[in-house]
């Protein structure tokens, strides 16, 4: 592969009063859209692997609740309980593997693994869109590229066995299994597991606390793998330890914000950017809005003065971007690294527990009767200094 193509499963949570917003994105319920990349021409092209129908995300949650499908006991009012899970690859990866029928068996691939994590009867809605138009592609293949990506919104459910009490009128059910109900719960169904060395065994912190593996990353790993054994393939997984380590859509963002700024610049002077250089311009929203002035036809007129400005900010704006998706990744690779320490010094630490141990009799003795320690392990060297010597001398005469 000339470009590496990096493969993403993330994981957004939601509560019953902000998943309207989710909702109201997934199905194309808005009349319009704050990514204005959305052509909306091109929705009935979305793929929908899983529908409630006419119902909304909420009003399908109740009817399973109603059907005792699933279970909300005990969770607060703001409560997370919809997973949505976006799966993704870069842009370019299903536009040179056949373009939507590609991304259509790659999304219901995805779905399948989808289906094995959460169970089909837990899953609201999953739609692959096919509506955002990639900009920068566009411009790079002289037509029109779409990114292609999936939505799946999904209850977290896990098995929960309810107990009879004390209060049960037949002691001899106390404590006993009443009924297994499907619990919703978010921090059950993505709790992180416990690390573990080489050696199988559970690896802690300096402070003596199990280290975790993150769910997610977990995640990750299980949607590559599924995908590679399906044959899809052409793509890696984003790498470890880090949020921003893969080709992230901030880090994607980054270098089409560099390359726009360059081909804009060049039409106005001839010179390569320098981001070091800009000197700092302070603007407020309200100036930034009546910034030019628009003609009947809609174009948009700026004045010498503002379209600096515009430019300076913009430029300033890249190298903040840069700067977090920097630090971002620096603090994934530190993260890695502490890892790796923390695992090594669990290793010496054991290893010296073991030693003591083995040790123990030999240092105890020493306390109690030194001389005779030291003239017992003074002896025993000499013995093996001498047979050494010996095995030397009969090794050289054989030759």
């Amino acid at each position: 592969m000339s470009k590496k193509n990096y493969s993403v499963a993330r994981v957004v949570t939601h509560t019953q009063s902000t998943i309207g917003k989710c909702e109201r994105h997934n199905e194309r319920k808005n009349e319009s859209y704050a990514n204005m990349n959305v052509d909306t021409a091109r929705c009935d092209m979305n793929v929908h692997f899983k529908s409630c129908g006419e119902l909304t995300y909420n009003e399908q949650l109740h009817k399973l609740i109603a059907e005792k499908r699933v279970c909300m006991r005990g969770l607060k009012a703001d409560a997370k309980v919809f997973d949505e899970v976006i799966f993704d690859v870069n842009t370019d990866y299903f536009e040179t593997h056949g373009g939507y029928e590609y991304a259509k068996d790659f999304y219901e691939e995805a779905y399948r693994f989808a289906v094995a994590l959460y169970g089909e009867q837990n899953i609201i809605s999953a739609v692959m869109h096919a509506d955002e138009l990639n900009v920068a592609l566009t411009e790079q293949y002289g037509k029109p590229v779409y990114h292609y990506h999936m939505h799946l919104v999904a209850l977290p459910v896990v098995e929960k066995q309810i107990l009879w009490t004390k209060r049960c009128k037949d002691k001899s059910l106390v404590g006993t299994v009443k009924e297994t109900v499907n619990q919703i719960s978010h921090s059950k169904k993505w709790k992180s597991p416990q690390a573990v060395d080489e050696n199988g065994n559970v690896v802690f912190n300096e402070k003596g606390k199990p280290v975790l593996i993150p769910s997610y990353s977990i995640l990750q790993d299980d949607f590559f793998n599924h995908m590679q054994r399906a044959g899809f393939n052409d793509f890696i997984r984003g790498e470890k330890g880090s949020t921003a380590e893969h080709l992230s859509c901030l880090q994607y963002e980054i270098q089409q914000d560099k390359k726009r700024l360059e081909e804009i610049k060049s039409q106005v002077e001839k010179e390569t950017l320098h981001y070091e250089d800009v000197h700092t311009v302070h603007k407020t929203f309200m100036e930034i809005e009546h910034m030019g002035k628009k003609s009947i036809t809609g174009k948009v007129t700026l004045s010498s003065e503002d379209f600096n400005d515009l430019s300076t900010m913009a430029k300033q704006s890249v190298a903040a971007r840069s700067k977090i998706f920097d630090l971002e990744r620096e603090n994934g690779k530190l993260k890695d690294r502490n890892y790796e320490l923390l695992s090594r010094l669990n290793r010496l630490e054991r290893q010296f527990r073991e030693l003591q141990e083995i040790c123990a009799p030999y240092l105890e003795a020493l306390k109690l009767v030194p001389e005779k320690v030291k003239n017992f392990f003074t002896e025993i060297f000499k013995t093996s200094r001498e047979e050494k010597i010996n095995n030397k001398n009969i090794n050289s005469k054989e030759r």
